[in-house]
């Protein structure tokens, strides 16, 4: 989408006079290096295809989700295929495979994207979209595609006023109630989705509050059932960046890889490794946690 307003000079106008300052000044540099170092594995580029950062980001945070990864890379998904939905997930494996296993330092996502556009036409324009409702769809499709279930957890209480007042029984009125979520049983993967956008009538704005988040030992032992809670520790393994506002805007991710362990920032077919102390920004906008070791995937030998 394009803005019809000038993006605020302390995010988007920056990121790209950053972007433009880098390119220009390390491109042989990094011509040079990347010509003598083998291809890292889970460190690959995602090509642009006509404003689809949000989707390269999120393919780029799915692909540093272990057990996600680790179930498709090693062929276990096929035999969960229901029969009649299977396209999504064999493509999504198929993408996933060249990012892990491939030699080249950049592969198209066109083969997902056009899978997924039959079902969700609106991916297939050369629009901006919502990263957090692109990252909806994959996972309900990936649910239809193996009968996994996919989780979100919302922990803070909750006041419900107003219209959505409850009718107490025993005073025979509607009274204000506080609610409040937890997990009866702590999951491999959780996904945090931080509110940025916030609308109010005609007024829109961009929410910028810096908010802190551990890189490691996220402990969600409080939010859980007392009867499963076994403490888990939970450590960052991605995070999708927005840069921008409502009307227009730009995706970038942070992954860690698990072979190096270490931070790499995905700018569609950019690709650099940055430093732990630069993967907590105000542009967070959504966090992958996981609680699994990942096994570094090995390629199989074609017979």
């Amino acid at each position: 989408m394009t803005s019809q307003r000038p993006f605020p000079a302390d995010d988007f106008s920056i990121y790209y006079v950053l972007a433009e300052c880098k390119d220009h000044c390390e491109a042989f540099a990094a011509n040079e290096a990347e010509e003598n170092q083998p291809h890292l594995q889970g460190v690959t580029g995602l090509r642009n295809l006509g404003n689809t950062c949000y989707m390269n980001a999120i393919l780029q945070c799915l692909c540093s989700v272990a057990p996600l990864m680790e179930y498709f890379l090693s062929g276990k998904y096929i035999t969960a295929l229901q029969k009649d939905y299977s396209e999504i997930a064999t493509t999504f494996a198929y993408v996933m495979t060249d990012m892990w296993l491939g030699d080249s330092d950049c592969v198209s996502p066109e083969i997902f994207r056009s899978a997924l556009g039959k079902l969700y036409p609106a991916f297939m324009k050369k629009t901006q979209q919502d990263a957090q409702e692109f990252l909806i769809y994959v996972l309900n499709e990936l649910h239809e595609s193996l009968k996994k279930d996919c989780l979100q957890c919302f922990f803070q209480q909750d006041t419900l006023s107003w219209n959505n007042q409850i009718h107490c029984s025993f005073c025979e009125t509607k009274q204000e109630t506080a609610v409040r979520a937890s997990i009866s049983k702590a999951p491999k993967i959780i996904i945090f989705h931080f509110k940025r956008f916030d609308i109010l009538g005609s007024m829109k704005r961009k929410l910028r509050t810096d908010i802190h988040y551990p890189l490691t030992n996220l402990d969600l032992s409080p939010y859980i059932c007392p009867i499963f809670r076994k403490h888990p520790k939970y450590n960052l393994c991605a995070v999708v960046n927005h840069f921008g506002d409502l009307d227009g805007g730009h995706y970038t991710a942070f992954c860690k890889n698990s072979v190096t362990q270490a931070w790499f920032s995905f700018d569609d077919t950019r690709v650099s490794e940055i430093p732990d102390t630069s993967v907590h920004t105000a542009t967070a906008y959504l966090l992958f946690y996981s609680c699994q070791p990942f096994s570094i995937p090995i390629q199989k030998c074609k017979s």
